[in-house]
């Protein structure tokens, strides 16, 4: 989690119009693209600059390349991977576009490089989302129907998954940190969909929409009070109001899931919204924002070939940088652990070991405030990662590229708990 971010990502390039006989060859200009991904990766900003062209010098300090690549980091995470890279030559520039697969989702980035081998550009422009075919669902088990949550301005598109039968229980997902879509797809993964369908098919009911920050992005970036109430906090209240309003579920029995950034809000949630069955919280985070992330840094760097450390507070800065202040000062101003110490619904609380994003830490921070409350299960994992697949030693951010599913072992805990919750 907790890469907290401007939602829209510009593709920002200042190419020079130089004439002049051709640059690179392709190989070469593709490595040194490459090279300067690297450098960014490490933040090794005034490396980068020292290769800008004397119009990019001009135009793009050392301070906005570093505000820059926080924006992005923060909305999509570290980097994992390269994925596929292209080359033109437009006059005298050449530019190399890369495929890169970060945590939450595949972007491009655009280096273009003038006659001299000096970066004469470099943007971030999203890349051309795969239409994917309609996925049937594996079972006959369930079924799936288009919904729409909220109405108006903000209307999100989303899926509600039925299993069989009346008076049914049923779960609203709440988003991670990010743009997310309604799969909270990751890479090669689709987190919201396997717990979607695998909760469906143990007889529970579960909504999932596009995050308002992917669906309405361009507009909620001119929002300069923006808070977690706009991102993530009015569409669960109104997710949950879908389920209740629906004519098979019981409306005593809505439940709201959080993973990451959701489960953190979780409490916020349940405190306004008293109509709430229970809560389950996957990863949440219950550490300041500023802990969080300093320690996803260090861990970052100690990945990095030759451990390079990352400067903490200047990476902080420039994150904090990209969302506007009112962003900061409300989330700065939340304790969800001390929030959820004041809930009397009951809660499951469920950490995979291997997290480096949110970590075992905020995990004793839901046992030291919850402890001797009834209706509380904490539960970790130890070979699960943040999204809550299956790997073997230090988590990695390139194990987002690798497509897994969510252990029948976590679906099955989730479930049996939401029916003991029901049949209390």
């Amino acid at each position: 989690m907790h890469a907290l971010q401007r939602f829209v990502l510009v593709a920002l390039c200042c190419v020079a119009a130089v004439q002049s006989p051709r640059a690179q060859d392709e190989a070469a200009a593709i490595a040194s693209a490459k090279h300067v991904v690297e450098l960014l990766r490490q933040e090794k900003f005034e490396d980068v600059a020292k290769d800008f062209s004397p119009q990019m010098t001009a135009a793009f300090s050392v301070k906005q390349l570093g505000d820059m690549w926080s924006a992005v980091r923060g909305q999509v995470g570290a980097f994992a991977s390269f994925i596929d890279e292209n080359v033109a030559n437009t006059g005298a520039i050449t530019g190399v576009t890369l495929g890169c697969q970060f945590e939450r989702a595949a972007i491009n980035i655009r280096v273009a490089f003038n006659p001299a081998g000096k970066i004469a550009g470099l943007g971030f422009p999203p890349r051309r989302a795969n239409v994917e075919p309609s996925v049937p669902p594996p079972s006959n088990r369930f079924t799936e129907e288009s919904v729409v949550v909220g109405s108006g301005a903000w209307a999100l598109p989303g899926t509600l998954t039925m299993p069989p039968g009346d008076r049914l229980p049923a779960v609203a997902l709440v988003h991670g940190s990010g743009p997310g879509d309604r799969d909270e797809t990751v890479g090669a993964n689709k987190p919201f969909r396997d717990l979607a369908w695998g909760l469906a098919e143990r007889g529970v009911a579960v909504v999932r929409y596009e995050k308002r920050t992917r669906q309405y992005g361009a507009k909620m970036a001119l929002n300069k009070n923006l808070t977690v109430q706009d991102e993530a906090i009015d569409d669960a209240l109104l997710a949950a109001k879908l389920l209740r309003e629906h004519g098979r579920i019981d409306r005593r029995r809505v439940f709201v899931l959080g993973h990451s950034l959701g489960g953190t809000l979780a409490p916020r949630i349940a405190a306004q919204d008293r109509d709430l069955a229970g809560l389950v919280i996957m990863a949440g985070a219950t550490r300041p924002f500023a802990d969080v992330v300093k320690e996803q840094l260090a861990y970052l760097s100690s990945l990095a070939p030759g451990g390079a450390a990352a400067n903490e507070e200047a990476a902080l800065q420039r994150l904090r940088n990209s969302a506007p202040p009112a962003y900061w000062t409300d989330l700065d101003a939340y304790h969800p652990a001390q929030v959820a110490a004041t809930l009397t619904v009951p809660m499951l609380i469920l950490q995979g070991e291997r997290d480096y994003q949110v970590t075992l830490q905020d995990l004793d921070g839901w046992r030291q405030a919850l402890n001797g409350h009834a209706g509380v299960v904490i539960k970790s994992y130890p070979t699960l990662n943040h999204v809550f697949l299956a790997g073997e030693g230090k988590s990695v951010p390139a194990e987002y590229a690798r497509p897994g599913r969510i252990p029948d072992f976590v679906l099955d805990d989730i479930a049996n708990w939401i029916k003991r919750e029901v049949a209390r």
